[in-house]
């Protein structure tokens, strides 16, 4: 049985990149009315919303379908061309694209889920990993993606990150002092320094290993229908790094 979304990525033509520096290090390229016919995606996901599952080896939110080869091969010529040596990358290694629908309310959110995050994936020395979101819904309160600074050294900072995936919700509260939901302000152990704003049809780029995450203002707005809620394809880019 074939995938249940095969339809290619069609990319407008004569796309233009801009950048955007949220702080010193931070940047995001941004490429507005990206695909020729976005809505076509949101019709499909709605169309296969079974399909969508909740995958328990990482910390989305939500649910998430993954998307085939050749999708992923469209995408990924698309980084190749405009945004790849805009950032730590020269020849790309892996490739992974998906659709996804962040649908929790924060009573349900794990620890791990209470804080920003890095797309590690599988890198290895050497390498970087770039991401990508395209933003598929109409109503930007559903929320854009929050860039952070680690306000602790690296050691306490990997030290929050494994207790988020092995304490109790009311022991890593007690131990950090995070409370359940979605994470939106600066506090001790992160600062915000920048939110990109959401926009129907907007893809953005981004270095992985930089601290981020949705930014979710309102969640009882979440919806797990692809036509209503916060429907994303998102796309992870395992690269060599440039030489120093």
């Amino acid at each position: 049985m074939g995938h249940p979304i095969e339809r290619p990525l069609m990319f407008n033509p004569h796309l233009q990149v801009q950048t955007l520096e949220l702080a010193q290090g931070i940047e995001v390229h941004v490429i507005d009315n990206v695909l020729a016919e976005p809505r076509r995606w949101v019709a499909m996901a709605a169309e296969h919303r079974a399909a969508f599952q909740r995958l328990p080896h990482n910390a989305y939110p939500g649910v998430e379908l993954h998307l085939p080869d050749g999708i992923t091969a469209q995408l990924q010529q698309c980084f190749d061309r405009l945004i790849r040596s805009r950032l730590d990358a020269r020849r790309c290694l892996e490739a992974y694209t998906r659709l996804a629908l962040v649908t929790d309310a924060p009573a349900q959110l794990q620890p791990r889920q209470w804080i920003c995050h890095r797309d590690r994936l599988q890198a290895r020395p050497g390498e970087s990993v770039a991401a990508s979101v395209l933003y598929l819904f109409e109503d930007p309160s559903l929320g854009g993606t929050r860039f952070f600074h680690a306000l602790r050294p690296e050691s306490e900072t990997a030290r929050l990150i494994h207790d988020s995936g092995q304490l109790a919700p009311e022991a890593f509260t007690e131990r950090y002092g995070f409370a359940p939901g979605y994470l939106r302000d600066s506090g001790k152990w992160f600062e915000t320094v920048g939110t990109v704003t959401p926009r129907f049809n907007r893809l953005i780029f981004y270095d992985g290993m930089q601290f981020h995450c949705s930014d979710i203002p309102h969640p009882e707005r979440l919806s797990a229908d692809p036509a209503h809620g916060r429907l994303t394809l998102n796309g992870f880019f395992t690269c060599r790094r440039r030489a120093s």
